[in-house]
């Protein structure tokens, strides 16, 4: 049976809840609750077992924060013996326009420290992962406070629509392969 690690990326803590650079955290979250299951505390993150067409996804928030989250996806891939291709890693991007979405099967870390974690862990940019465009929307220098900060109101109503859209395009990667769900979600 194959077996599939869906891994949002995000930090733990109320103060990040709602933050941009949580966007990980939040597609999972509805991803799990689409299936009406729920996360338990485990070994280095919270948790939940989804049933995808005959398939077991595993579904990962890590609570090692963010710059450290290869820990996590690595001690999950090997708990569950889990292929590297069925590895989808979700984190926000700030190069790509608010809302879109960009998925690829390998790629660097493009400036984003939780992925460079994830490659320094897993030897390897050979990983299949899913941004999702944050914008730029900030003056130079402040980067740091709009990545950490909340969304705004128009953004926030733009998501009740971006995040369903993300939950498809992660059933598509467990059901329809990579290459199927590039075509179909990037750029959407």
């Amino acid at each position: 049976m194959k077996k599939f690690l869906i891994v949002g990326l995000g930090n733990i803590g109320e103060k990040y809840y709602n933050t941009r650079h949580n966007i990980g955290f939040k597609v999972v979250d509805a991803l799990v609750k689409d299936y009406e299951e729920t996360f338990s505390t485990e070994k280095l993150g919270d948790v939940a077992t989804l049933k995808i067409k005959g398939k077991t996804v595993f579904v990962l928030k890590p609570n090692t924060y963010m710059n450290l989250s290869g820990k996590a996806v690595l001690y999950w891939m090997k708990k569950e013996n889990i292929l590297i291709e069925n590895v989808l890693v979700i984190t926000d991007d700030l190069n790509i326009d608010f809302g879109k979405i960009r998925i690829k099967g390998r790629g660097s870390a493009g400036g984003h420290n939780g992925l460079k974690d994830i490659q320094d862990k897993l030897n390897t940019g050979s990983y299949p992962r899913f941004r999702f465009g944050v914008g730029s929307d900030y003056r130079k220098g402040g980067q740091v406070d709009f990545v950490l900060g909340q969304w705004n109101a128009e953004e926030e109503s733009e998501l009740i629509e971006r995040i369903p859209t993300s939950v498809k395009a992660i059933q598509s990667f467990v059901t329809a392969g990579l290459a199927n769900t590039m075509n179909e979600f990037n750029g959407k």
